[in-house]
């Protein structure tokens, strides 16, 4: 009995231990595979992209995702570009797209355009879309300037619209200048030419004038596009600016000749109280002048009298004055009712 009891409990142990044993190795197993992409390897050789499964293993060590290496590879391989693993983990490990760059290649490769690995990524490292860029070599952009004023020389505002046909120049892509910068140049080459115009008529006759007069100054110098046509879309006739300068030029005018008529009325009034005052002057000097005339027996008694008499029949004129002036006035204001 005590040997049959010893025989079941080995046995027992034994299948624990061959069932922890398999629990182990199918661990190890599971963790091999989702470590190790042997699936992504195995696609890999499958399209002729030989790439060594411990290469997939250190970009795992590398904190680079394998998929995003190999499947870009394999897409170059297939078009027929020359590209390593290596590249292409280095450009991603630089924060590059590395599926953009490739598809670029491809694009330029199958336009004729001889763009290098090395170009495309440095276009796409400097933040450009370097696949648009290529899109944009092929297949030329229209860019649309909203409505920009310039004004001719008899004061008419003009209001033109034009349309700029760029294409992407790929040598000049890293550093070169944007859309805005187009737009720009194109701006200040209207308000150029529309400014040197004699008349505003003369700019709508032959609106095409804009266009080889702005062609001709290469505004695309710097940029990262090259200019293949300007077109000019609409001209429109805005406000008469010269006419509107004149009138507030007029205002002006007209308010600094009433300030200056203001200024004179003033000194006028100011010499006129002036002038009042010497009278009054004057006159406080009459009593004392009398006076001493009397007493230097210049003037007689009868003299004082009559220059007195002279002075009561004064104001008595002048009163019967005041009241004939205001009789009349009323005697005309009745006639008029």
């Amino acid at each position: 009995m005590q040997c049959s009891f010893l025989l079941c409990t080995v046995s027992v142990m034994e299948g624990m231990g061959m069932i922890i044993v398999a629990g182990i190795i199918l661990v190890v197993l599971i963790l091999f595979f989702s470590f190790v992409p042997i699936g992504l390897w195995i696609s890999a050789m499958a399209a002729g992209v030989h790439v060594g499964i411990f290469s997939l293993v250190g970009m795992r060590l590398r904190r680079v995702v394998p998929a995003r290496i190999i499947l870009p590879l394999v897409k170059a391989t297939k078009a027929g570009l020359k590209l390593s693993a290596n590249q292409l983990e280095a450009h991603y490990l630089a924060g590059g797209n590395v599926d953009g760059v490739v598809n670029a290649l491809i694009a330029s490769e199958r336009a004729g355009i001889d763009l290098s690995f090395e170009k495309a990524a440095a276009i796409d490292l400097a933040g450009r879309n370097v696949l648009e860029a290529v899109q944009m070599s092929v297949n030329p952009k229209v860019i649309e300037t909203p409505n920009i004023s310039a004004v001719a020389k008899d004061g008419i505002e003009l209001l033109v619209k034009a349309r700029v046909t760029v294409r992407t120049n790929l040598e000049r892509l890293v550093g070169g200048a944007g859309e805005s910068t187009i737009i720009a140049r194109i701006g200040e080459g209207i308000v150029t030419t529309v400014g040197s115009a004699d008349t505003h008529k003369s700019v709508l006759e032959n609106p095409d004038d804009i266009s080889k007069l702005i062609l001709a100054k290469g505004l695309d110098a710097g940029t990262a596009f090259e200019i293949l046509s300007i077109d000019i879309a609409d001209v429109d006739i805005g406000r008469n600016i010269g006419a509107n300068l004149q009138s507030l030029q007029a205002e002006a005018d007209k308010n600094i000749a009433q300030a200056k008529a203001e200024e004179r009325r003033a000194m006028a009034v100011a010499r006129e109280q002036e002038m009042r005052a010497y009278v009054v002057e004057a006159e406080a000097e009459v009593p004392k002048a009398l006076a001493y005339a009397l007493r230097e027996g210049k003037m007689g008694i009868m003299d004082y009298y009559d220059l007195q008499n002279i002075k009561a029949d004064t104001k008595m004129r002048d009163s019967i004055a005041s009241d004939e002036t205001t009789r009349n006035i009323i005697e005309g204001g009745h006639n008029e009712q």
